[in-house]
């Protein structure tokens, strides 16, 4: 089924705002067994299995990987690459303490247990709200990737064999695959979250409308007619597919959109509010410090 005009945008849109931006790549070469640990803060991880196998565990769970497989970490959460038992190794230190593109770990007396093109991607604004409502994990089978094939093999092809503009050309791709990955979970999720909203073209209409509009004074009954649906019946689909009322995913936006404001453009606060929609500077002063722990004048003075 074609994506609707609206959903495009609104995931441009949040996109445009998260400012992913990729880091560079490299193809490591694992031999025996083997304990890769990825725990920097604020790097998203992304690992293409290029051949053999392991184990991913992300919060105890163990996810086996094999040939073929994708997984991204949209949240930066920390997580390991895992063969077998061993002792842990920093995947960021290996990188660190290697040159060029390809790296090799594990014990050389052993035959190579697997290959993994290993990259990571920051959040250029790492407190944006939408961030909570990508999933903890994307896997992308083997079997069910062909529309990833073309970026993921260009993207092996650069690791392995890099050139000049090496990295520039990673980091498109990479933007790329993950956009698209995102675009992909949204289309096939059952888990609540912005994304899900996306393919439900009432609430597509809604949050792009939200997104491109966040000073409006809506309302819930407004927003339902935005939806095309009666209030009752948005009032309860929104929640239940996006995973918060909508008042609350707007006040979300609004607060963080005025964090901006306040940062990057220096406006004052009684300014920040009217932009974003608030009538009342008090009320606008009340729901930041609820949100943030301080006055928006007192984190606007920290900021500078």
């Amino acid at each position: 089924m074609p994506v609707p005009e609206t959903t495009s945008d609104v995931l441009a849109a949040v996109l445009s705002e998260v400012r992913f931006t990729s880091a560079a790549y490299r193809w490591i070469e694992m031999r025996g067994p083997f304990r890769l640990v990825f725990d920097r803060p604020g790097l998203r991880g992304v690992h293409l299995i290029s051949a053999g196998g392991c184990d991913l565990l992300l919060d105890g769970e163990v996810t086996p990987l094999a040939a073929g497989d994708t997984v991204i970490l949209p949240r930066g959460d920390f997580h390991e690459l895992r063969y077998g038992h061993a002792g842990a190794t920093s995947g960021f230190e290996l990188a660190a303490r290697s040159e060029g593109a390809g790296l090799r770990g594990g014990d050389s007396g052993h035959q190579v247990t697997a290959t993994i093109v290993c990259g990571a991607f920051v959040a250029g604004d790492p407190e944006h709200p939408a961030l909570r409502g990508l999933p903890r994990l994307l896997l992308i089978p083997a079997a069910q990737s062909r529309w990833l094939e073309p970026y993921v093999e260009a993207l092996r092809q650069e690791a392995f064999d890099p050139g000049p503009g090496s990295n520039v050309v990673m980091a498109r791709l990479s933007d790329a695959l993950i956009a698209r990955a995102l675009r992909r979970h949204g289309e096939v999720t059952g888990q609540p979250g912005w994304l899900a909203g996306l393919r439900d073209p009432h609430l597509a209409a809604v949050l792009g409308a939200l997104h491109g509009d966040v000073a409006r004074p809506w309302t819930v009954a407004s927003l339902a007619a935005t939806a095309g649906l009666s209030r009752t019946a948005f009032a309860a689909r929104f929640p239940a597919v996006v995973g918060e009322p909508p008042m609350r995913y707007l006040q979300a936006l609004r607060l963080h959109r005025a964090r901006l404001l306040l940062r990057d453009e220096r406006l004052t606060v009684a300014a920040a509010a009217r932009r974003v929609g608030y009538t009342s500077e008090f009320a606008f002063a009340a729901a930041f410090r609820r949100a943030y722990g301080v006055p928006p004048g007192t984190w606007r003075r920290a900021a500078t």
